[in-house]
């Protein structure tokens, strides 16, 4: 079975997990939180080499303030923790998304964690937080005109890999594959870019209830798939 070298999830569906049992949607994300490692140990087990989970977005402000402070905290909490989780599981973690609107201790321990494990090379876990494709879209052309205007890159420069360079994910290969739990499809403002030609696999099973035998699911799935690129198949290139 070939697996996927890079796979991307929207983590979706703690709210109404929660809800179902009758507990209060906090209970969910907390759940939720503690669901990645098992899919990282998963994912690695299987051969996975980058897994990109979306844990908050820049539209998840608009949640209401209660909620957004209690995922704020577990967020922090998680990242905390992460530093030895990392270190026992050889897990190199990165966080994308524009870090700049977190608190000063968020950021900080963004930076601790990201130092600890950047000599780890076994998973490669990036975390998306405070994160939107288009917003990254922007910072990035703001960062390469400046760059321009500065006359340290030329206009005649420019081209995907360059343009590439300047996004939060530079240096990490595009999605294989996209996983969106609990039903919705869409991307919801995700690597937008980064998805261009990768493929889609969505599923009913909320964040909490996906484990390693629905993220097998996906694979095999994935490894049906007829994968074209400019209109041949993969497999007849």
């Amino acid at each position: 079975m070939k697996i996927p070298q890079h796979v991307a999830i929207i983590l979706d569906g703690n709210g109404r997990w929660a809800k179902s049992k009758g507990m209060p949607r906090n209970y969910g994300h907390t759940v939720g939180a503690k669901n990645v490692e098992t899919v990282c140990k998963a994912a690695h087990d299987m051969g996975i080499k980058y897994l990109t989970m979306y844990a908050f977005s820049t539209e998840n402000w608009n949640r209401p303030e209660g909620e957004v402070a209690a995922l704020m905290k577990l967020l922090e909490s998680y990242l905390k923790n992460c530093i030895k989780t990392a270190d026992k599981n050889n897990m190199r973690v990165r966080v994308i998304g524009d870090t700049t609107r977190l608190s000063a201790r968020f950021q900080k321990q963004i930076v601790e964690l990201e130092a600890a494990s950047a000599k780890n090379d076994g998973l490669n876990l990036q975390i998306a937080i405070n994160y939107g494709s288009r917003d990254e879209m922007i910072r990035a052309m703001k960062k390469m005109c400046q760059d321009m205007e500065n006359g340290s890159r030329q206009v005649s420069e420019l081209n995907e890999d360059m343009f590439a360079s300047y996004l939060d994910t530079a240096g990490i290969p595009d999605p294989d594959l996209l996983i969106r739990t609990s039903g919705e499809q869409r991307l919801s403002n995700y690597l937008l870019w980064q998805l261009a030609y990768s493929e889609f696999y969505f599923t009913d099973v909320p964040w909490p209830d996906f484990g390693k035998e629905e993220l097998e699911k996906a694979v095999e799935a994935y490894n049906k798939r007829d994968r074209r690129f400019g209109g041949l198949a993969e497999e007849a290139k």
